[in-house]
Formats: structure tokens, C-alpha cells, sequence
């Protein structure tokens, strides 16, 4: 028997595959299936299931085209209506694969077909518990998103499924159990993920604040839904990609990957209502980028961030890519769903420049410069997250996360300079590039954001934890 996780780090998502006697599962597969396909030629197992632990929001599973290419049948768990080919297994069902046996377990709450996959190894002993989002390590999945798509289902009655699912499907099992969840920190299907990809569960029963055994259902919901912010627009659309299905990524990517001339280009970026989405390091794209393109790199958390900041995912993209990387980024931004890229720049900026056409640029300073021009009545906007903002902040400054920002231009200063930092960088070029795009052209970038200006003299303002305050 192997256990092998897959995980992905800009998705903070975990695959699962399995073998046992010539026989393999894959549980939550990515939608880019030739891995698989790779691994199991090279392994020389046949693939017998496919195991969803639920409709997933965040990405676009595998499932589909893996079933179309391998002929394995793809298992959810009880109250999965799909809209293809699938099994909705029965609570407790058993399946085998080569000499070990893989349990559902429904627990729902994440969701109402959210299952749970118990492993039990050649001799009968609980092994795995591939636990999806219904448990991760230090956290629980939230309970907001199925009601989406059921009109009477509120997060207080899914939080209240899911106090249950946790109390009788999973504290019972036993304290050497290794639990493997979809997602780890960074993920937005939880908010208090730890960085930690598995645990054991004895150590999630002593340190997980869903599993507190003395806590009260009430207690739960209280704790699970404070501090719970909106979901990316985009979830509601991937659930509905994974419920329906979709088209082969192979077919995506044969039509995406068009190369274009700047010529080209133009007249599709005038012609359509694309966005221009560049793609770069935000170094390159602060120094010299398309008028009104966006700016979302490849090396950060790019699909999130596309899903989160584009919303809709039937949005024609045109894109400007580092070398090379035509097909990846086509890829990754097929894996929240986006499946609608007109082409790519043929020759990158440098041919567009080459062309004649007019370039933009982001004024940046670094945080030695920003600590020599700041003075009291700056006016200062940080694109982190309300927790990063409240932990350590330039004094005085405006507190706008990059995720709210399509709906709170109304915050952002109309007609005096501002400085604009993230925690690096990467989140502060993202916002710059959205605000010019809406004519907001009064920006300064800080470089190297509060990690930066850290090592300078500027004031920070850092929060102190009530209990200890003498």
C-alpha cells in the first residue's frame, strides 16, 4: 500500500493517490490529469475510483477527464446529484481496492454531500482518514457555501450538520489515525489553516478549537462563524463547473494557446470585452505594462487571486506571460475555471513596445524612500488582510484588503497622492494595476511592502493581546 499526497501549493490543495496491489485511487484530482496519467503508467496500476469528498468551490476537480480517459468510476458521497456519470455511495459503504478497503463516511456541514474516506489497511486497521473539507489541521471547513445553491440552508444549519458530523463520524475514530485534508493555509475554505499538510487526529483532538470535547453545539457556531468573511464570487461558479462538468482541458488549451501579434492583440483587447491579464513578475510589470492591464503573477497565488478579483468565469482574458509560459498559465487559470483566453502576446512587452504601441508604468519607491517622504498627513492605504493589519500597521494608515477592493473604490483617496503596501509587494501591484485600470493614477507603490519598511524608522502601530495588558 502507498499513500502519496499531491499537493499544490498555490491552491493550498491536496490530491490523494493511492495503490494496492495493482490497483489505485485518486482522491480530489486537479484538473490537469496527465500526472496522473503518467504516474499510473509508471506505476503500472489500473485506475479503479475516483473519490470526491465533495462539489468543490475553490477549483475545477479532474474528475471529468479522468473518467473519460481511464473509464473509472467517479464516487461521491450521499446527496451528490450530478449531472454526469457518478456513484452517490451509501453512508458507510465499503470499497476495495487491491488489499485494502477505503469507508465512506458522510459528514456533512462543509457541505451536504461532503464525505469523509476512512482507509483501512491489509489487516483490518483504521489507517487514513482523507477528511476533505470537513476537517483540516487546526481548523473546520466553513459552513457558507452550500446555502449558495439551497435556499433554506443557512450557515447556522450547516455549522450545526457539521458540529454533528465532527462529534459522531470523527472524534470517535481512533487517536493514531493520520488525517489528510483537501487544503492547508492559504486556502479560503477555512480561515485558521495551519501550514501543516496532515496531523494525526489524537493531536487535532488536543489542539483544533472544533474539537474542544467540551464544547457546545452553540459554542461551535459561534467560534466557526466569527470572523468568517464573504466567499470569493467565483465559488458559487466552480461548484456548478464540477456538478455539471465541463469541456477537456486538452480542448482549452488547443484554442487558448494562440500566439498573437501586438497588432493582433490590439484589436482583440478593442474588439472584445477581454481583460488584459499580464501575468509577470510585479518588478516587470510595475516598470512597464499594457495601458488598463491587470496585473496578477504566475509566481504568487495566482488562480485564487484571477477567481477572487475577476469573479466571473465566463470573462474573456487576453494574456501577457513571461516566456514559455503560455500553456501554464492557461492551465492554472483553467483550474478556477477560466476557460476563455482569447490568445497571448507573441514576444511579450518587449514586442508591443517594439510595435510602437504605448506602454504604462507604476510609480514605486522603495521603503527607504517612502520613510524619508511620509510625514503625519500621508495618506497611507495597506492591501492586506484585516488580521495582518490589526497584528502590525503604519500608524494612520487605511486598512482596503486587496479581495474588497472591486466593491470599495469609494475608500480609495480621489485627488491627493497616496502610498499603497502590501506585506511584499505582490498584493500592493495587484491593487495599483485594478486602480489605474479605473483611472486612479495618484498612487505611490511601496516595494518590499511592511516587511520592507520594517527595517526603516517608520512608526508601526502593533496589537497587544488583552491578557497582556497589566
Amino acid at each position: 500500500m502507498t499513500i502519496e499526497q499531491i499537493y499544490t501549493g498555490c491552491l493550498a490543495q491536496g490530491a490523494y493517490y493511492i495503490t494496492s496491489n495493482g490497483e489505485a485511487a485518486i482522491i480530489d484530482p486537479l484538473r490537469e490529469i496527465q500526472p496522473y496519467m503518467d504516474r499510473l503508467a509508471k506505476d503500472k496500476v489500473k485506475l479503479k475510483y475516483i473519490f470526491e469528498t465533495h462539489f468543490h468551490a475553490d477549483f475545477v476537480s479532474g474528475h471529468v477527464d479522468l473518467s473519460r480517459k481511464t473509464g473509472a468510476p467517479i464516487v461521491y458521497g450521499p446527496n451528490a446529484a450530478c449531472e454526469f456519470k457518478c456513484v452517490s455511495a451509501k453512508d458507510e459503504q465499503v470499497f476495495e481496492l487491491g488489499d485494502i478497503k477505503i469507508k465512506v463516511l458522510h459528514t456533512p456541514g462543509h457541505t451536504m454531500e461532503s464525505t469523509s474516506f476512512l482507509l483501512i489497511d491489509e489487516n483490518g486497521k483504521d489507517h487514513a482518514l482523507f477528511s476533505g473539507d470537513t476537517l483540516f489541521i487546526g481548523d473546520v471547513g466553513r459552513p457558507d457555501l452550500a446555502q449558495t445553491l439551497v435556499e433554506d440552508l443557512t450557515q447556522e444549519k450547516l455549522a450545526s450538520y457539521l458540529f454533528d458530523s465532527l462529534r459522531h463520524k470523527i472524534m470517535p475514530l481512533s487517536d493514531d489515525l493520520i488525517v489528510y485534508p483537501s487544503h492547508g493555509a492559504g486556502s479560503a475554505c477555512g480561515k485558521n489553516m495551519s501550514k501543516e499538510t496532515t496531523d494525526t487526529l489524537g493531536n487535532q483532538k488536543a489542539t483544533n478549537y472544533a474539537l474542544r470535547a467540551d464544547m457546545t453545539k452553540e459554542e461551535f457556531t459561534k467560534e466557526l462563524l466569527d470572523g468568517l468573511g464573504l466567499p470569493p464570487a467565483y465559488f458559487p461558479q466552480n461548484v456548478m463547473l464540477n456538478i455539471q462538468g465541463y469541456a477537456s482541458l486538452d480542448s482549452i488549451i488547443e484554442k487558448s494557446n494562440k500566439a498573437l501579434t501586438p497588432q493582433e492583440f490590439e484589436m482583440l483587447a478593442n474588439q472584445s470585452e477581454a481583460v488584459i491579464l499580464d501575468v509577470r513578475h510585479e518588478d516587470d510589470f510595475v516598470k512597464g505594462h499594457i495601458p488598463n492591464a491587470i496585473f496578477i503573477g504566475i509566481q504568487g497565488n495566482f488562480a485564487p487571486w484571477v477567481g477572487a478579483l475577476l469573479g466571473n468565469v465566463n470573462q474573456e482574458i487576453l494574456i501577457v506571460t513571461p516566456e514559455n509560459k503560455e500553456e501554464e498559465t492557461i492551465t492554472r487559470l483553467s483550474r478556477v475555471g477560466f476557460d476563455h483566453v482569447l490568445g497571448y502576446l507573441k514576444g511579450g512587452i518587449a514586442a508591443w513596445e517594439q510595435a510602437g504601441f504605448e506602454t504604462d508604468s507604476i510609480v514605486s519607491i522603495l521603503p527607504e524612500q517612502f520613510a524619508k517622504e511620509m510625514t503625519a498627513e500621508s495618506l497611507i492605504v495597506d492591501a492586506r488582510k484585516p488580521s495582518e493589519f490589526e497584528a502590525e500597521h503604519v500608524e494612520n494608515a487605511l486598512n482596503i484588503p486587496l479581495d474588497t477592493i472591486n466593491s470599495n473604490f469609494s475608500m480609495v483617496p480621489k485627488n491627493d497622492d497616496f502610498y499603497l503596501h502590501c506585506a511584499g509587494g505582490y498584493r500592493s501591484v495587484i491593487m495599483a494595476s485594478i486602480l489605474k485600470s479605473r483611472g486612479f493614477h495618484n498612487l505611490i507603490n511601496v516595494e518590499k511592502g511592511i516587511v520592507g519598511i520594517r527595517n526603516t524608522n517608520v512608526k508601526l502601530t502593533h496589537f497587544v493581546c488583552p491578557s497582556t495588558i497589566k
